[in-house]
């Protein structure tokens, strides 16, 4: 049933830039891929290995800014600023989590916001660099294999084929024997610790590839918005993405997905007909952790569970209608 479900959301997708139509749609459509794209990564962190961070789209951010920067003042192409910026960046979340992982709990994420605020600072004030609050302007897109993706259905195909990679990667590795490490040390850390497993490696190694990854979203974000700026690692873009993974469901595949297109339809949507848009998107999430704490997909899954079962007793009394036996004989 999954699969069949997994294969209907698949030609949903392939099939979407011809049916919503209009260029501004189709965009937005690119926008929730990128979105969820880093809420993916930063779930392997919140919802994986228990560890919330609120320095996150650091990594979005230093990734877009090396990108842009190799291609406007040393003339790189885009493959070449591409793949120093993956590995730079992968680079900094490795000695970031040497930092990090030296505490747990709000510890850790005051340590992770504090990095975080770090990298926005050098963006801020090194405006030599980064061109300060102005950003980097004047960016391109790359052309894969011949691909115009100055088109928006090129671009919109070009990053779903990235989303795609990478999610199934990530569910891949969940599943492996790693995954479940991992998920261990979240919730039995001492007992992980006495069966002989480093908790602190896997840690370690968890919060590298989730910077890897969030430094893929943010080539991405650049390659989108072909601009980039400080904002992209601020705090408000920290918590928004993090909203999204707690809205969607922490520590599910599809959890950060369905969280990072609520998010991004409201903004780009509901900003549009609401004045005080903002205030929709606090009740949203009031109602979520008031009713499905666990996150949307959770509580969906939980309610057609609840759904079945009753499908199922109103079947049983028809049958026993029929039959004149007791509900449990026909069972």
């Amino acid at each position: 049933m999954k699969r069949v479900l997994l294969l209907v959301l698949l030609g949903l997708l392939l099939c979407l830039p011809w049916w919503i139509g209009g260029v501004y749609y189709i965009n937005l459509a690119s926008q929730i891929l990128v979105a969820a794209l880093f809420a993916v990564s930063l779930n392997l962190l919140v919802g994986y290995a228990g560890l919330t961070s609120l320095g996150h789209a650091g990594y979005l951010g230093l990734s877009a800014y090396a990108s842009g920067w190799l291609m406007t003042n040393l003339g790189w192409g885009h493959l070449a600023s591409a793949t120093m910026a993956l590995a730079g960046t992968t680079a900094v979340a490795a000695v970031f989590g040497l930092i990090a992982l030296r505490a747990t709990g709000i510890s850790f994420l005051m340590i992770t916001l504090a990095l975080g605020q770090i990298l926005w600072g050098i963006a801020y004030r090194w405006a030599a660099v980064t061109g300060g609050d102005n950003g980097i302007s004047g960016l391109t897109r790359p052309s894969p294999f011949g691909m115009d993706l100055g088109d928006a259905r090129n671009f919109y195909f070009f990053v779903l084929a990235v989303f795609l990679l990478v999610w199934c990667l990530v569910a891949i590795w969940v599943r492996s024997p790693f995954g479940a490490s991992i998920r261990g040390t979240k919730e039995q850390p001492r007992r992980m610790s006495a069966l002989g497993y480093n908790v602190w490696l896997i840690r370690w190694i968890t919060f590298t590839v989730s910077g890897f990854l969030g430094a893929v979203a943010g080539l991405m974000y650049v390659y989108y918005h072909q601009f980039i700026s400080p904002h992209s690692l601020s705090l408000a873009n920290s918590a928004e993405m993090l909203l999204m993974v707690i809205a969607g469901g922490a520590g599910t595949l599809s959890g950060p997905v369905v969280g990072a297109a609520l998010v991004v339809l409201l903004k780009n949507v509901a900003s549009a007909y609401i004045d005080r848009w903002v205030m929709l998107l606090g009740f949203v999430f009031i109602f979520i952790v008031m009713f499905v704490p666990d996150g949307i997909v959770v509580g969906l899954a939980r309610l057609g569970r609840r759904l079945a079962r009753w499908r199922q007793r109103l079947g049983d009394k028809k049958r026993a209608a029929h039959t004149g036996l007791p509900v449990e004989d026909t069972l």
